[in-house]
């Protein structure tokens, strides 16, 4: 087995959080992004959630190193569940919502998310944005 091999295993497994009530929405930002989307990164096991109650139950139970919050998901949309992190959750993973349009950034800001992107998705940049939020999350547990 070659070193790269080996530091890359060593790099263990991080869980993301994607959250949204469109089952589709969910699986393409699992698809978009992959299982690793950076090299230096470890490999992703994603954790599907399509309600709030959800999303909260697995925050308190789980080690999440990033949250993708759908802002258009009903009844509850991302942009307020990422406040109530914000707000409520000491050391709150870092949260990516994804938004149906660029004009609600302002939105995203007012939520305090790490980030947000507006859809369509570029997937090129969508990934770099999941790895940048990611480096620093795994940079504070390594």
């Amino acid at each position: 087995m070659s070193s790269a091999a080996t530091s890359a295993d060593e790099l263990g497994e991080v869980t993301v959080l994607v959250y949204s009530d469109d089952r589709q929405v969910r699986e393409d930002v699992i698809r978009t992004i992959g299982r690793r989307p950076a090299a230096d990164l470890p490999r992703l096991e994603f954790l599907q959630v399509a309600t709030e109650p959800a999303v909260y139950h697995h925050l308190a139970k789980t080690d999440i190193a990033l949250c993708i919050l759908d802002a258009e998901a009903v009844p509850a949309g991302g942009m307020g569940i990422a406040r109530t992190m914000k707000d409520e959750i000491h050391n709150a993973p870092p949260t990516l919502l994804l938004l149906a349009r660029p004009v609600d950034m302002w939105l995203a800001t007012w939520s305090r998310a790490d980030a947000a992107v507006a859809q369509p998705i570029e997937p090129a940049a969508f990934v770099d944005t999941v790895a940048t939020l990611l480096r620093r999350t795994t940079a504070v547990t390594a």
